[in-house]
C-alpha cells in the first residue's frame, strides 16, 4: 500500500489531562502535519462535524447519563444510540481500519462499528484499568480489616483484567507502550501485539525555562494525586528523609485529585500548584532537581520524558512503564523497595556532583524519544502490516472466563 491508510480514531479521552489524552491529541496532530487521512471521533462539549481535506473531527456530546470515572473523564451508557449518525460520517469518509484506545464508550462504538463495517479494528492499550480497579476497590474499602480489603482487591483486579483483555481480543492487533503489556496481551489474546511508545517536546520542556537558581534540592511529581498513583509514598519519602537527617530538600508536588486533602495535611516541606499547563508547567519541571515517581501501575510515564527533557533525573519503581524509560544509575534510578527509593532520593540530595551529572544525562537520554518516529515507524507501520493481512482468516476471540495472564504462549502475524 503506497497511500497511507484511511485511519478513524476513537479516543475515549481527548481533552482531559492525562497520558491517553495528550497522546491521542499528538496522533491527531501528526496526521494533519503529515497530510495523512484522519478521522478522529472522541467526546467534547458540543457536537460538531469538522472536514479539512483529509482531516475529519466527529466530536461527541455525552449525555445527561454519563457518569465520571475519573477527574475529566466520562462514560456515557447512551452514547450508543449516536451509532446511525456514526455510520454515515464513517461510510462518507471511508476509513480502511479503525484503532480505538480502549474499552470506554467511544471504544466500544469504534469497536461496534468496525463489525458492522466488516473493517479491521486495531486497539491500543494506554491504562491498566485492572490495576487503578484494584487500587479504587481498596481505597473504597479502607475502614474494613486488611485482609478483606487485599482480598477484594485481588478479586477486583483479576476479573477487570478478564474483561479488558477479552476486550481487546476483539482486535486484529494491539498497541502497547511497554514490553511487559505487549507479552500479557499477546499471551492472552491471540493476536499480534506491536510497540507503542511514547514522545517528548525537546522545546517545551527543557532546562532553559528554569527560573530558580538556589535553594535545598527540589524533589518534584506531577501528575493526578489519586490512590493508584501510589502518592501517600510522598508522605513516607519525607519522613524517611527527615529521619535520615538529608540534606535540605522539599516537595513540588504539581497535579490535583481526591488525595491531595491528605497529602496537604502530611508532607511539611512540600509545595502545592494544582494542576499547570503551558509555560508554567515547562517552569514547574525545569525548576525540579530530581523527579520522584512512586506510581507502580502506569503503562508508560509520559512525566518521566518531560521531567528528564527537564533535566531532572527521574527515580521510579521497578514496577510498570517507567523503568524502561530509565538508563538506571545514569538518567535516573530504578527501585524495587521503599528502602531503595528512600537511598536514591538522599544520595541525590546530598551528592551534588551526581545530581549535576545526572541532570546533563537525563536531558541527553530524553532526546531518542520522538513524536514523529513513534506514529511512523510504530503505529503507521502496524496499520500497514495488519492492513497486509486483512485477506486471511481472523482468530475467534477469547471468551473472559478462558484468559490466563499467566500463559507462557506468544504470537505474531501469521
Amino acid at each position: 500500500m503506497n497511500n497511507p491508510p484511511r485511519v478513524a480514531f476513537f479516543a475515549d479521552s481527548f481533552h482531559d489531562i492525562n497520558g491517553a489524552a495528550h497522546t491521542s491529541r499528538k496522533l491527531d496532530a501528526f496526521a494533519r502535519r503529515t497530510g495523512k487521512p484522519f478521522l478522529c471521533v472522541h467526546c467534547g462539549p458540543n457536537d460538531r462535524l469538522d472536514c479539512d481535506g483529509s482531516n475529519w473531527t466527529l466530536q461527541l456530546k455525552r449525555g445527561r447519563w454519563a457518569f465520571s470515572l475519573d477527574d475529566g473523564l466520562a462514560f456515557d451508557p447512551l452514547l450508543f444510540l449516536r451509532r446511525r449518525e456514526l455510520l454515515e460520517t464513517l461510510l462518507a469518509f471511508k476509513p480502511d481500519l479503525i484503532h480505538v484506545t480502549g474499552p470506554g464508550d467511544v471504544g466500544i462504538l469504534g469497536a461496534w462499528a468496525a463489525h458492522s463495517l466488516q473493517i479491521p479494528l486495531i486497539a491500543s492499550w494506554h491504562t491498566n484499568l485492572h490495576e487503578f480497579a484494584a487500587r479504587r476497590t481498596e481505597a473504597l474499602l479502607a475502614p474494613l480489616p486488611l485482609s478483606w480489603k487485599k482480598s477484594a482487591a485481588a478479586f477486583t483486579e483479576r476479573w477487570s483484567l478478564r474483561i479488558v483483555l477479552w476486550f481487546y481480543s476483539l482486535a486484529r492487533a494491539t498497541l502497547a507502550p511497554n514490553q511487559e503489556l505487549m507479552k500479557l496481551i499477546g499471551d492472552n489474546t491471540s493476536k499480534p501485539v506491536f510497540p507503542m511508545a511514547r514522545g517528548i517536546d525537546m522545546d517545551a520542556f527543557s532546562p532553559v525555562h528554569r527560573t530558580r537558581r538556589e535553594g535545598p534540592v527540589t524533589l518534584g511529581y506531577v501528575g493526578r494525586l489519586r490512590p493508584e498513583k501510589n502518592v501517600r509514598f510522598l508522605a513516607s519519602l519525607e519522613k524517611a528523609l527527615v529521619e535520615r537527617n538529608a540534606g535540605p530538600f522539599r516537595l513540588l508536588i504539581v497535579g490535583d485529585g481526591s488525595e491531595r486533602q491528605w497529602l496537604e495535611q502530611n508532607p511539611r516541606h512540600a509545595e502545592f500548584t494544582g494542576v499547570l499547563t503551558g509555560r508554567e508547567l515547562s517552569q514547574a519541571y525545569a525548576n525540579m532537581d530530581a523527579f520522584v515517581f512512586p506510581s507502580q501501575t502506569d503503562t508508560f510515564g509520559n512525566v518521566i520524558l518531560e521531567a528528564m527533557a527537564s533535566g531532572a533525573p527521574a527515580i521510579v519503581t521497578a514496577s510498570g512503564g517507567p523503568k524502561y524509560l530509565i538508563a538506571d544509575n545514569v538518567s535516573g534510578f530504578v527501585t524495587d523497595s521503599e528502602q531503595t527509593f528512600f537511598d536514591k532520593a538522599q544520595l541525590l540530595i546530598e551528592d551534588r556532583n551526581l545530581l549535576d551529572f545526572m541532570r546533563h544525562e537525563a536531558r541527553e537520554h530524553s532526546r531518542q524519544f520522538s513524536w514523529d518516529r513513534v506514529f511512523e515507524a510504530e503505529v503507521y507501520t502496524a496499520y500497514r502490516i495488519c492492513l497486509a493481512h486483512t485477506n486471511q482468516p481472523e482468530t475467534e476471540p477469547v471468551a473472559p472466563a478462558q484468559l490466563n495472564s499467566s500463559s507462557n504462549r506468544t504470537f505474531t502475524m501469521q
